[in-house]
């Protein structure tokens, strides 16, 4: 793969999601929100073959046939957000936690908002399961793809036969 980042539109239940991915992995998921989302760039080539495994995974986990993935990531953040981004990953398939638990994980017990605003600008959500945190009093909060999505997803994983991690 060159430089160009590659992109792909890919269906999913909740819409078509933006893959972007680099030589150094994937880059970044967006949801449809034309003017406020993730949006392809003067530059990007659209390449479905590279970001074909991608999409394999994708439709294998809202299928109910997948719990995580296997995939080379590369998202751009600063230091405290690939803390929180890499913490993110450790929060189990079907479970839910939240904002302060998260902060306490990381080791920043009093940076529950710090973690609120890095979840916010987590680049790959679905992968990075930033759906699966939610409000101290269990309430759904903002997410990217908006909360119907975030709804569907937490449905999708609570109603999912118990799979080993693949």
């Amino acid at each position: 793969m060159t430089d160009a980042p590659r992109y792909v539109h890919h269906p999913s239940p909740v819409g078509d999601l933006l893959l972007v991915a680099c030589a150094d992995g994937l880059r970044a998921i967006g949801f449809p929100d034309p003017g406020r989302g993730l949006e392809v760039e003067p530059g990007w080539i659209e390449d479905r073959v590279a970001l074909a495994h991608v999409s394999a995974q994708l439709d294998a986990y809202f299928a109910g046939r997948r719990r995580g993935f296997d995939l080379t990531l590369s998202p751009r953040g600063t230091p405290f957000q690939r803390l929180v981004w890499d913490a993110l990953r450790d929060v189990p398939y079907g479970t839910t936690t939240t904002y302060g638990a998260l902060a306490r994980r990381i080791g920043r017990p009093k940076a529950s908002r710090a973690v609120g605003l890095a979840n916010g600008h987590n680049p790959l959500p679905i992968v990075v399961p930033c759906h699966r945190v939610i409000g101290a009093d269990g309430s759904l909060t903002g997410f990217g793809g908006g909360l119907a999505a975030k709804r569907l997803l937490l449905d999708l994983e609570r109603d999912s036969p118990q799979l080993s991690l693949l």
